[in-house]
């Protein structure tokens, strides 16, 4: 009997593939390759191409394991990817489903860290001009950290050691793990938004030393944003001498550790109150100079001759009035003289015109002129009334209802308000009015055509 050869499904053959790629290859593996063909799903999952001189091969990471990943991959980024092959059945074809992913010859986060400086340097907010000056004696201090570590008591003796007066105030965060980042930013711009009434005049947002992956909290870009926007200045203390992070380096002032934060928030009461000596030492001096100074010009003035005579001034303004009275005196009596003459002369003039025949001229004159002005006056009202009376003639024989004065009358539609001229204007039924002399009218209704 012939042996009937099988006939396989596509899927058949896809899932055979599967069985032996999983039967021959091991569960993990770790393959180094250039990133090409970059592509970063919406919700979170990754697709691209490792290749290398020698082949593609199809990758695929899980939004879950992409987290993890602290750097930003690109295109042309030489990377280690750990994961399994399997085959994607419904494209049949297998691919590298990527658990970890690390770039080739620098750790991963050194990367992030130097791909988030670049970034955030090139958008400007690491530049002096955007830091806040420190307040010069801050009272009311704000501290960003965890409340059971050994930065706040380290925060807490710098301070108080150099200025004893300064209130702290303690909003406890947690420095590292997942999250973190986002509830130390989340209490800055709490903070921030309640200053109105909290008054802080300084912040500091840090931590002690630990791994890079410990500090990394302080390298996230919510953070760093969160630092740039605050209106409080924030002095970045985290880690040991040798730890720089992002938040250093977008703060307004760093301190290298916890404890030098002191150094840097506050002045050292001491050389305050040193200062304060000086200052109170060079004012006293500077005061006895004046004094002493003062002193002299004041015996110089009470020494000249106006204090030794102090009534010799009024004396002398005394004479001085006198002599401008007499003088005052003599120009008013020339002035009265001269205008005396002036209105003797002028009374001559009057004297030799005769004014009152003048007058009596000019009377005769305006009686005239008046004369003729009422004759002139009356001849214009009587030709005006006389036109007008011929008007009212004119106006009086055009009236139409001057008629009805003769036994005439006039008859209208009450309904239509028409003058009746003939049977057409009216109906059987109709009220009419009839308009008399004087005004007087008649309704009537027509009964009859």
């Amino acid at each position: 009997m012939q042996n009937k050869t099988r006939i396989y499904t596509v899927g058949q053959v896809n899932l055979l593939v599967k069985a032996a790629l999983e039967e021959r290859l091991p569960p993990r593996l770790i393959v180094r390759g250039e990133i090409s063909d970059w592509k970063l799903h919406t919700r979170g999952h990754c697709y691209f191409l490792l290749k290398d001189e020698d082949g593609v091969l199809p990758c695929v990471m899980w939004a879950s394991s992409f987290k993890g990943v602290k750097f930003s991959p690109q295109d042309g980024m030489a990377v280690l990817a750990t994961g399994h092959i399997d085959v994607y059945t419904a494209g049949g074809k297998y691919q590298l489903y990527v658990e970890k992913l690390e770039p080739e010859g620098v750790g991963a986060l050194q990367l992030a860290f130097e791909q988030m400086v670049r970034k955030l340097a090139a958008e400007g907010l690491f530049d002096e001009a955007h830091k806040k000056p420190l307040p010069a004696y801050p009272m009311r201090i704000g501290i960003l950290t965890s409340e059971s570590g050994a930065a706040i008591e380290d925060i807490k003796d710098s301070i108080w050691n150099r200025w004893p007066c300064a209130k702290l105030f303690l909003y406890p965060v947690p420095v590292q793990g997942e999250g973190a980042a986002q509830k130390i930013a989340a209490a800055l711009r709490d903070v921030n938004r309640r200053n109105s009434t909290l008054k802080l005049d300084v912040l500091i947002v840090g931590r002690g030393g630990g791994s890079p992956e410990d500090l990394w909290a302080f390298n996230e870009e919510v953070l760093a944003r969160a630092i740039f926007d605050s209106q409080i200045p924030v002095i970045s203390a985290v880690g040991h001498e040798i730890d720089t992070t992002i938040a250093d380096l977008v703060a307004d002032a760093r301190a290298s550790t916890p404890t030098k934060a002191g150094v840097v928030a506050v002045p050292d009461i001491q050389e305050v109150l040193g200062r304060l000596g000086h200052f109170e030492r060079r004012l006293a001096s500077e005061l006895r100079s004046n004094f002493e100074l003062c002193r002299g010009r004041l015996e110089t003035i009470l020494a000249s001759w106006v204090f030794q005579n102090p009534m010799s001034i009024v004396f002398y303004a005394e004479q001085r009035l006198d002599e401008v009275e007499s003088q005052l005196g003599e120009v008013m009596r020339e002035l009265l003289g001269m205008a005396r003459e002036k209105v003797a002369a002028c009374w001559e003039q009057v004297v030799k015109i005769e004014p009152h025949r003048l007058l009596g001229r000019k009377m005769v004159e305006l009686n005239n002129w008046q004369n003729m002005a009422n004759s002139a006056i009356k001849g214009i009202i009587n030709s005006c009334q006389m036109r007008l009376t011929a008007a009212a003639n004119r106006l009086a024989a055009l009236n139409p209802k001057s008629v009805l004065q003769r036994g005439y009358s006039i008859t209208t539609n009450k309904k239509t308000g028409l003058v009746v001229r003939d049977l057409g204007g009216v109906e059987i039924g109709d009220s009419l009015i009839t308009e008399l002399a004087s005004e007087n009218l008649i309704e009537s209704k027509v009964t009859k055509k």
